[in-house]
């Protein structure tokens, strides 16, 4: 498909962005994810995209911890900065992952102390590079899981304590069932909010809120979307964490590796149609995955009928 065939399927009144944007749009609540850089040009490039989608005013902006802790004090640096530069609430990742109870607790009250009232509390990857799903051994003096973990939040301050789902089934899960369940003990230790690996399978993920609240289950449950523009990159996170890759998603970006422009613009698009059906299934709260990328995400925003609320 070239660059003019893609603009103007997009746009056209049956496209998907043209569709969407022309509905009546509730107040959508939208929050972003960044990740700590590992060079000047990608601090850089970090703060770029900081920056530009500031002044939507989102509900929170998160930052995430590496695989294994390894981003932990960039990751600290990162809140640090927002909070200081920013009129962004940060919410910082904070994981079990090669850490004692006691250094946990620490960079909680640490965080408390700077004015973070909000944290995404998570397991962590195994450390060594093998991602999720592999084999993943607690310290001896450590938080076992984020069920453990949460708890030990609640006891230091009153945060607000975000919790991850896998819509598909964690890689480690034997069941769905097992997953509610344990989403169930996060909850009765202090979390408030669950947001959702990305996923495409957007019937998967409707099957799994219907479920959850089937067992009683009322916190928000915030989809997590993540638009992306090489395809080759996401089979690989996509495999790490056993999201489905749909055909007709492999089939838009069949043949497009030399060709940037219109792989933006099918991300997009794709993720505009993904906002729109679950806004019409009532969902009005989006996390978005922005890989420190912004350009996508503010054009998303703009589709969803999300406009600038706060002057950077």
């Amino acid at each position: 498909m070239s660059l003019a065939a893609a603009r103007a399927l997009l746009l056209s009144p049956l496209g998907p962005v043209a569709r969407a944007g022309g509905r009546e749009h509730g107040e959508v609540k939208v929050s972003f994810e960044f990740f700590p850089p590992k060079t000047d040009e990608a601090e850089a490039n970090l703060w770029n995209s900081i920056r530009r989608l500031e002044p939507l005013g989102p509900s929170f902006v998160s930052v995430t911890y590496g695989a294994g802790g390894s981003t932990r004090e960039r990751t600290h640096r990162t809140v640090r900065r927002i909070l200081d530069e920013t009129c962004l609430q940060p919410a910082a990742h904070l994981t079990c992952v090669e850490a004692s109870r006691g250094e946990v607790d620490d960079v909680a009250r640490a965080y408390w102390d700077a004015g973070v009232r909000h944290i995404v509390s998570l397991r962590g990857d195994p450390p060594g590079g093998t991602g999720v799903g592999g084999v993943y051994v607690p310290p001896a003096d450590g938080y076992a899981n984020a069920t453990e973990l949460t708890a030990a939040l609640a006891r230091i301050a009153p945060f607000e304590i975000s919790v991850g789902v896998y819509p598909e089934k964690h890689p480690e899960s034997p069941s769905i069932d097992h997953d509610l369940d344990v989403l169930k003990a996060k909850i009765d230790a202090g979390a408030t909010r669950a947001i959702s690996q990305f996923f495409f399978d957007i019937d998967a993920f409707l099957r799994f809120v219907d479920r959850a609240r089937a067992a009683g289950i009322t916190i928000p449950i915030v989809p997590g979307v993540m638009p992306v523009t090489n395809f080759k990159g996401l089979c690989r996170m996509s495999e790490s964490c056993q999201a489905s890759v749909p055909a007709w998603l492999a089939n838009l970006f069949d043949g497009l590796d030399d060709d940037p422009d219109t792989r933006r613009l099918l991300a997009s698009s794709v993720a505009a149609e993904m906002c729109a059906r679950l806004e019409e299934e009532g969902f009005s709260e989006f996390h978005f995955y922005t890989l420190n990328r912004a350009d996508l995400v503010y054009a998303i925003c703009r589709v969803l009928g999300v406009r600038e609320k706060v002057h950077a």
